[in-house]
């Protein structure tokens, strides 16, 4: 189910990201997301280690990115949410690649809730986004639950 990705499915993760993005990043602007969308094309995928969920069709439904222990990106297509695709690539994240922590945009309160309930809690907070933006980041490790 999980899958390994090229640089050849870049532009289709691009319009995975802008399409989860537009459903659930709703404090950005039409010119926030014109900004990242080149970045998340041309400069952050390369710096990740990428996998994906395909459709029977053979379209990416959802894809993460981590790097160093961390989830630096995790994005479902809206049309495929529901349907444990972000469970099942945070879990092959945290098993096969070491995730342990993750920043969240606070704002996204979906992917909070989503983050939480997977275990993570959260360690802290900053004001600006890692390139000084306005949008306050938590950073979540995740915790390991008593039973």
């Amino acid at each position: 189910m999980i899958q390994q990705v090229t640089t050849q499915d870049f532009p289709e993760l691009t319009d995975v990201w802008e399409a989860s993005v537009r459903a659930t990043h709703h404090f950005l602007t039409e010119a926030d997301i014109q900004y990242f969308r080149p970045l998340i094309l041309e400069q952050y995928l390369y710096a990740v280690d990428l996998a994906c969920v395909k459709d029977e069709a053979g379209k990416i439904t959802g894809f993460i990115g981590v790097a160093d222990g961390k989830i630096e990106m995790l994005f479902i297509h809206p049309a495929a949410r529901g349907q444990g695709i972000g469970k099942a690539l945070l879990q092959y994240a945290i098993i096969e690649k070491g995730a342990t922590s993750v920043d969240v945009n606070e704002q996204n309160e979906q992917a909070v809730g989503f983050y939480l309930h997977s275990g993570f809690r959260v360690t802290g907070r900053c004001e600006t986004d890692s390139l000084g933006k306005p949008f306050p980041l938590l950073f979540m490790e995740l915790g390991f639950k008593i039973l």
